[in-house]
């Protein structure tokens, strides 16, 4: 193995090992490859195979499916970032002519845009691209089967329109542009539109016998954005380490985070499993935490790259079967391992190196009625509003630069809070989008909307 794995304590790398082991055996996998990622870094990669003495490393590519997704729409947030279109932009505006006009650039990332989850015959995956040379042929005459915006419904085809519309506004073919602005700047040298060997045979494995059978590898012509990559782990190692940080080169922290909020209407079933989608990437959760990623598959192939941010670890496995182990599962089990086994040390506690007075005095215990919170200044300058009963609405706030604070997650998410001060200067009240907060449960004197009663808290008359 490439990867230095010395990092990790010899239990934890056992238990990856055994985890992989028991895929690769159970799933009738012909081969896996998976790796872990932790402090932007590979810290362990292993792999098991049927064939005895050619054990793949993380340099032998796979094809990854769906995880090609993410790569398309980091180039289209790039557009975004660079003022070249907007996310509520209508798709006629840049790519006029595909008969869906009206669906809007975020609604194509968010699967929300009501196109059919496939192309019309034959099954796109397993046939050439020259099949369907042009759009209106992965469109079919009846594109859109759900209103646009109102559902998550996952659609191959609504990502081709991506692709078509970066190179529309790019002027370039789609694999070119991804080469230039994100394969290379990120060191990706090893992610290809087509296979560059060392590469995985594609296998299809007989599901009541041990027997197998060579899937066909074809070029996906116009659909290739939503599915065509050949990668390895070691370079969806480094992706998964730009996807939680982001990189000033190809995309900032703050629009990589974006990416991972959700923004599609979840289906019942999917708020129950802890599925919901963002712009490119999943979001799930398992084992207690949040995991954010995506899963890849094509006849021949399964693929999965997902991040658990909180503990700083994530994963990458793939697969070259068409059915077998659950790369999901799988890759969920490794972060789990690591995380459970080596928690994250957090960084030194360390106090501002500032303390600005007019903030001091907003830090403490406030009431809005009879809810009590706190309000607390941490060093990266941020105020945090918790529920002092441990359930409730929280919300961390940044200042706007004119004397609010601005809510960056939750229930408060963009709402402003505003101190009102007293004529002497002091305090009189927080202001959270109408609702007051006062230093005492219905404060006299304190504006509260409908007032105070006059004789103040007493006992049964």
């Amino acid at each position: 193995m490439t990867s230095p794995q010395e990092e990790l304590l010899s239990g934890t790398r056992r238990a990856l090992l055994h985890r992989i082991a028991v895929a690769q055996r159970e799933g009738r996998a012909p081969s896996l490859v998976a790796a872990v990622v932790r402090g932007g870094k590979t810290v362990w990669s292993g792999a098991r195979t049927s064939v005895e003495g050619e054990v793949p490393d993380g340099d032998v590519q796979y094809r990854i499916g769906s995880i090609t997704k993410t790569f398309t729409a980091v180039l289209v947030l790039r557009l975004r970032d660079e003022g070249l279109l907007d996310l509520a932009d209508p798709l006629e505006k840049h790519l006029p002519g595909t008969g869906v006009g009206e669906v809007t650039v975020v609604d194509l990332l968010a699967h929300r845009a009501g196109l059919a989850a496939e192309t019309p015959g034959p099954w796109w995956e397993r046939t050439p691209g020259s099949l369907r040379p042009e759009l209106v042929d992965v469109l079919g005459e009846r594109p859109l089967v759900h209103p646009v915006g109102r559902r998550f419904h996952y659609s191959n085809p609504g990502y081709a329109l991506l692709g078509a519309l970066v190179e529309k506004v790019r002027g370039a073919p789609w694999e070119d542009v991804l080469r230039r602005e994100v394969l290379e700047p990120l060191g990706l040298h090893r992610t290809t539109v087509e296979p560059v060997p060392p590469h995985a045979g594609g296998w299809a494995v007989h599901p009541w016998a041990d027997v197998m059978q060579p899937e066909p590898l074809e070029n996906l012509g116009v659909m290739a954005p939503a599915g065509q990559l050949w990668s390895t782990a070691d370079d969806l190692a480094r992706f998964a380490a730009f996807l939680a940080t982001g990189d000033e080169r190809v995309l900032s922290a703050e629009s990589v985070r974006e990416m991972r909020t959700p923004a599609a209407p979840s289906e019942a079933a999917d708020v129950a499993d802890g599925y919901a989608y963002g712009l490119g990437l999943e979001l799930r959760h398992q084992h207690g935490r949040a995991l954010v990623g995506h899963t890849g598959s094509l006849p021949g192939f399964l693929a999965c790259l997902t991040m658990g941010l909180a503990d700083d670890v994530s994963a990458v496995v793939l697969a070259n079967c068409t059915s077998g182990p659950a790369p999901f599962t799988v890759a969920a089990d490794l972060v789990r391992i690591v995380a459970e086994a080596e928690p994250r040390i957090p960084a030194p506690w360390r106090p501002l190196r500032e303390a600005d007075s007019t903030v001091l005095d907003l830090v403490g215990q406030w009431y809005w009625g009879t809810y009590a919170f706190g309000l607390r200044l941490s060093a990266d300058g941020l105020l945090a509003l918790e529920p002092l009963s441990g359930k409730g609405r929280r919300s961390r706030f940044r200042p706007d630069g004119d004397g609010g604070w601005v809510g960056l997650e939750g229930y408060y998410a963009g709402e402003v809070l505003k101190p009102v001060r007293r004529s002497d200067g002091t305090v009189s009240h927080l202001d959270l989008g109408s609702f007051v907060f006062t230093r005492q449960p219905y404060e006299k004197g304190a504006p509260v909307p409908g007032g105070v009663d006059a004789e103040g808290w007493r006992g049964i008359p």
